[in-house]
């Protein structure tokens, strides 16, 4: 399995709008997931999730802060081997916004499909790409 997934965006938006969007509760859970129950921008705060009934519930903590630049967080999941880290850059030009976004330790978790590195290809792309544009777009 791939240990890293990288993938960089462009965004009709300027870097504050995107960082508000990346950092902003309401707004997660449009575009990141809408079970996010608390987000509180610090490092070293755990994200709270709604129990949605999941075999696999999320036990995520910010990692890293940059304002307007850079936030982090862990993702794990409870009861379940593996740790990796997701890592958010914002980079502007002009009224546009490059996000990188690097999820790092995906071999870590253990051999199985809910872990397999298509998935989280597949979830990055639907999540930046589609959902994150879209919010973006209806703020406009």
């Amino acid at each position: 399995m791939n240990d890293c997934f990288e993938i960089e965006l462009v965004y009709n938006a300027c870097v504050i709008q995107v960082w508000q969007t990346l950092t902003n509760a309401e707004l997660m859970k449009i575009w990141y997931f809408p079970q996010i129950k608390h987000f509180d921008l610090k490092v070293g705060n755990a994200f709270r999730f709604a129990d949605d009934g999941s075999t696999y519930k999320k036990n995520w903590r910010i990692t890293r802060l940059e304002n307007d630049r850079l936030m982090a967080h862990s993702w794990g999941y409870q009861d379940y081997p593996g740790y990796s880290e997701v890592t958010f850059e914002l980079f502007g030009q002009g009224n546009m916004t490059v996000l990188r976004l690097t999820h790092t330790g995906l071999s870590s978790f253990p051999q199985d499909l809910h872990f397999a590195y298509q998935r989280f290809e597949l979830g990055w792309n639907m999540i930046l790409d589609h959902n994150l544009r879209q919010c973006l777009e209806d703020q406009t």
